[in-house]
């Protein structure tokens, strides 16, 4: 899913960037001069200042990150008979939803991908790919729009960033314990910080953030369900099932890329415990027993 995607990947970098000025200019203030021990209640402040301020720069930053990753078109006057259709489809739609109009968009992929994001329910953007338009009849896309629609009006990015914020602080405050203890038990440095500590903080980081992504994913999959309903509210119960089925079709060919399937991705053991979407089986036979 793009949108989960880019969200994850500029929140894991901000949060890095932070953390290093942080040591840089000695803001951090977690290790006594004398390197006796950790305040931890100086570091769980810290941590949360660097878990949420990376995780909301990363959901303010979505919408322009996401325009220039996928190089997106926005919408300003259509240009032709397809770009007017998904414009009214937006636009009654976010009507029927109760939210601002998002800003519009296409990108140019072959695979059938879409997504929305943005700081806010009335400041958003909605943006599906050629290769959607494509592929799938009216009613197949007008259910696909239906459900984005929802993951804004259901405010699911700014769930996501406030859930990735905790992670964050949670990530950052045991790497920092674990660097600690490593560089004071294994290494026996005595005052100030040794390279082991900076080492083996950040990979902590990395270990520990991609187990978290367990939780945020496990959240991610349960949205999914929330906005197939939504979709099918807003076009249609039928045209959500048939949207859901055409995707599923495609993922009988060769598999899509990883987290870029924006609206669907295959799997099983593992590596479904990664996955932002849950399978495609399980999403249609949620809508056919009306859950």
């Amino acid at each position: 899913m793009m949108r989960i995607f880019l969200f994850l990947a500029t929140n894991i970098a901000i949060m890095v960037v932070i953390s290093i000025v942080f040591s840089l200019f000695g803001l951090k203030g977690t290790l006594d001069a004398q390197g006796i021990g950790l305040d931890l209640n100086s570091l769980l402040i810290i941590s949360a200042v660097i878990g949420v301020t990376g995780s909301f720069i990363s959901l303010a930053m979505s919408k322009w990150s996401a325009k220039r990753a996928m190089g997106v078109h926005v919408i300003d006057r259509p240009q032709n008979q397809t770009e007017q259709w998904l414009l009214d489809v937006v636009t009654r739609q976010a009507q029927q939803a109760g939210i601002g109009m998002p800003e519009v968009g296409i990108f140019d992929t072959p695979d059938a991908n879409a997504f929305a994001t943005g700081m806010n329910r009335n400041n958003a953007l909605v943006a599906v790919s050629t290769g959607l338009l494509q592929s799938m009849d009216a009613d197949e896309v007008e259910a696909v729009v239906g459900h984005e629609i929802t993951h804004v009006a259901n405010g699911d990015m700014v769930t996501m960033a406030l859930m990735q914020g905790v992670v964050n602080t949670f990530v950052y405050f045991f790497a920092t314990v674990i660097g600690h203890f490593v560089d004071r038990a294994v290494f026996k440095t005595e005052r100030g910080y040794g390279p082991a500590y900076y080492i083996t903080q950040m990979l902590a980081q990395v270990a520990l953030g991609i187990l978290a992504s367990l939780l945020v994913m496990w959240f991610s999959r349960r949205r999914e369900f929330r906005a197939d309903a939504g979709g099918a509210k807003l076009a249609g119960r039928e045209k959500m099932i048939a949207a859901l089925r055409a995707l599923q079709r495609a993922h009988d060919a060769p598999e899509l890329p990883g987290q870029l399937a924006a609206f669907g991705i295959n799997g099983g053991g593992v590596r479904k415990l990664f996955m932002s979407h849950p399978p495609l089986a399980e999403r249609i036979a949620a809508l056919e027993n009306n859950r």
